[in-house]
């Protein structure tokens, strides 16, 4: 479980394919405090370590590694990394401190494709558009105005949202400090709707019966 709070940038430093799978090694600020086996967030993507090297300060620069499956590479944009690219990463929420963001799961539902990029005299406006199914519109994969929504895993706030498309508004400090500042017209970004509207959705089709 996640807040949508980002945490750091990660580099991918190298990519390995194995088979319909990649295994993506990465470097950040807090790879020495990382176990195997824990859940960290990659634009929005819940992945578990797997490898880590050089953390107790032996020669080299620390990294950690994460295996994305097919599944998750068919939903998100991870296949579409490449060595130094910069990654959006958050560590798992500890549940005795403040919930800052909205409830993440860490599983993206799809892409969106950025279509447009505005100034708005310090801040940014990004709209993002997505590719409009009614049957997962009806499962809760939709966004509403002043809602929440994640992109990249970032935790945001909804404005103007259309049936297929949404715009979100970003501080200075999010632009610097997460990966919106390299996204432009034509960037792929991962979305993870509100889990709660998926609920909500849900429960409505189960009384529709």
């Amino acid at each position: 479980m996640f807040s949508g709070i980002i945490e750091d940038f990660a580099t991918v430093v190298a990519i390995k394919r194995d088979r319909d799978n990649i295994d993506l090694t990465l470097t950040c600020s807090f790879v020495d405090e990382l176990k195997i086996d824990q859940s960290v967030a990659h634009n929005g993507v819940c992945l578990t370590v797997v490898d880590i090297q050089n953390a107790d300060g032996t020669a080299g620069t620390p990294v950690y590694t994460v295996t994305a499956m097919k599944e998750t590479l068919d939903r998100s944009n991870l296949g579409l990394l490449a060595v130094g690219d910069k990654v959006n990463v958050e560590r798992s929420m500890l549940m005795n401190g403040r919930l800052d963001g909205h409830i993440v799961q860490g599983h993206v539902d799809m892409t969106a494709r950025c279509t447009d990029k505005q100034d708005a005299n310090g801040s940014t406006y990004f709209t993002f558009q997505y590719a409009f199914n009614k049957e997962m519109a009806l499962q809760g994969y939709f966004c509403v105005d002043k809602g929440s929504v994640t992109v990249n895993g970032v935790s945001l706030t909804v404005c103007n949202p259309t049936v297929d498309s949404f715009q979100v508004a970003i501080i200075p400090y999010t632009m610097e400090h997460t990966n919106f500042q390299d996204i432009q017209i034509g960037t792929v970004v991962n979305l993870e709707f509100d889990i709660l509207g998926k609920y909500i959705a849900r429960l409505q089709q189960l009384q529709d019966k």
